[in-house]
């Protein structure tokens, strides 16, 4: 008999989970005005809200928190992290910044101004606020199979050249650069092909603009290169990430995710002049160039994790999980993205709830029905996070309605995932009772989901 796969590494610390029952959880969301992100920790027992800043390092990463230098300016820590992102990515230039939307703080105040547009994939809800702070436009050229749910096309990241092609015909002088995200968070953490960075590349050389990406999640990104894309079967993981930034200008990164720790993030890029503009941002917002915000620790622990995320086995351990969890919903009939991704399961809130309206936040409804029936805390993607317009204030409904459940790494085991499928097809099959949502009590200007206030229509 075949052995079974084994995840690669062991329990060493536990962390206790307090239990809570239905009309507890009921109690709590309705005084977060039916806000998850304002429910404490301690009132969820899975939480899959985000995967970012939430997983478990290594003993050699609690290792380098003990090693950290906290100097100032010259910090051993931050050459040892320079080093290996520069080893790891190819960029010339390196500035470490508190998490990733510093770095695109610090990286759009040098190179986006009013009027212009940013063309990309999906943006997520972050690099749309940033760009539209700024009073420019963020355009979506992602692929349309991405808003096909069952359509298993490999790529649901890539942009669409056609698409891509003509905006950057359109716009002459209003397009600073193109921003790729890889994996495609919005698009339910899909990835992007190298096929599709180089005919990128070959779009932006020929109009002249710069070519970016958001690398927050490049090596789960890589590893579907290995295994979707032929010509790099044979490609360690390491050189597939060499070959993707070597297309590019430049990325941002939340290190919070493929690093594998709890704060941190990073610019890096090959101009020497935008080094220059972006290290004087770094300093008015994250304080000096060689800490960004950072501590010693911190950078140590991140400079570990970016090794250990690019190895194989990690990568096959992590992303085999998320099939784990969306092969259970499948076999319950459960309507999930496909294929699935790197980071998340993504529930398709319009088929799993049709009866509600849009309009009353079908998604934010199932959410917030999976943590009172079982303690489970994910996340809406849809038209709370979609925001308004921010010229003719409207809702904005994407094509794509969804629940994310964003695994934190090595973090939850079998039997928890287990535990969020089968609280899942219990929701399911109660899906036709069903009828009404939410609506909006108070929300903010910008990026609104985080801290909205909602009541029951």
């Amino acid at each position: 008999m075949k052995l079974p796969y084994i995840q690669p590494y062991k329990i060493k610390m536990v962390e206790s989970i307090e239990q809570s029952t239905p009309e507890m959880r009921k109690k709590w969301i309705e005084e977060a005005s039916f806000n998850l992100f304002k429910l404490n920790s301690n009132q969820v027992i899975i939480d899959l809200i985000t995967d970012s800043g939430t997983g478990a390092m290594s003993d050699k990463q609690w290792a380098e928190i003990m090693l950290g230098d906290e100097s100032y300016a010259g910090s051993s820590s931050f050459f040892k992290l320079e080093k290996t992102v520069k080893s790891l990515t190819g960029f010339k230039h390196f500035i470490p910044t508190h998490q990733g939307r510093a770095a695109e703080n610090v990286l759009f105040s040098a190179l986006v101004n009013k009027e212009d547009l940013i063309p990309g994939n999906s943006h997520f809800d972050t690099t749309k606020g940033h760009i539209e702070y700024r009073n420019a436009t963020a355009v979506d050229c992602t692929v349309k199979e991405a808003f096909d749910i069952k359509d298993n096309y490999p790529f649901k990241g890539n942009i669409d050249l056609q698409k891509l092609d003509k905006t950057l015909q359109k716009h002459p002088g209003k397009i600073p650069f193109v921003l790729l995200t890889v994996t495609c968070n919005s698009a339910g953490g899909q990835p992007v092909s190298i096929e599709n960075m180089r005919a990128i590349r070959k779009l932006c050389d020929q109009y002249g603009v710069g070519f970016f990406i958001d690398g927050a999640r490049f090596a789960e990104n890589a590893y579907f290169i290995k295994i979707r894309e032929k010509e790099f079967a044979d490609h360690k993981i390491k050189q597939i990430v060499k070959e993707m930034f070597s297309l590019a200008d430049g990325m941002t990164m939340s290190a919070k995710k493929d690093g594998i720790v709890n704060m941190g993030g990073f610019i890096a890029m090959n101009d020497s002049e935008l080094y220059k503009n972006c290290s004087t941002f770094a300093i008015m917002y994250e304080g000096f160039v060689t800490y960004g915000g950072m501590s010693g620790r911190d950078m140590g622990a991140l400079a570990q994790g970016l090794i250990e995320g690019t190895t194989f086995e990690y990568l096959e351990s992590r992303i085999q999980q998320i099939n784990y969890l969306g092969r259970r919903l499948d076999e319950f009939k459960v309507p999930v993205l496909k294929p699935f991704g790197g980071h998340a399961i993504y529930i398709d809130a319009a088929k799993f709830v049709p009866d509600i309206p849009k309009e009353e936040y079908r998604a934010q409804s199932l959410a917030i029905e999976l943590y009172i029936v079982a303690g489970i805390r994910g996340v809406e993607i849809g038209p709370l996070l979609a925001d308004r317009d921010p010229k003719t204030r409207e809702n904005r409904f994407p094509k794509l309605e969804m629940v994310r459940l964003a695994i934190p790494r090595r973090t939850y085991t079998l039997s928890q995932m287990e535990y969020v499928a089968v609280a899942l097809k219990n929701i399911y099959d109660t899906r036709k009772e069903a009828k009404r949502g939410y609506e909006i009590d108070w929300e903010a200007p910008i990026m609104r989901h985080f801290t909205v206030k909602l009541k029951k229509k």
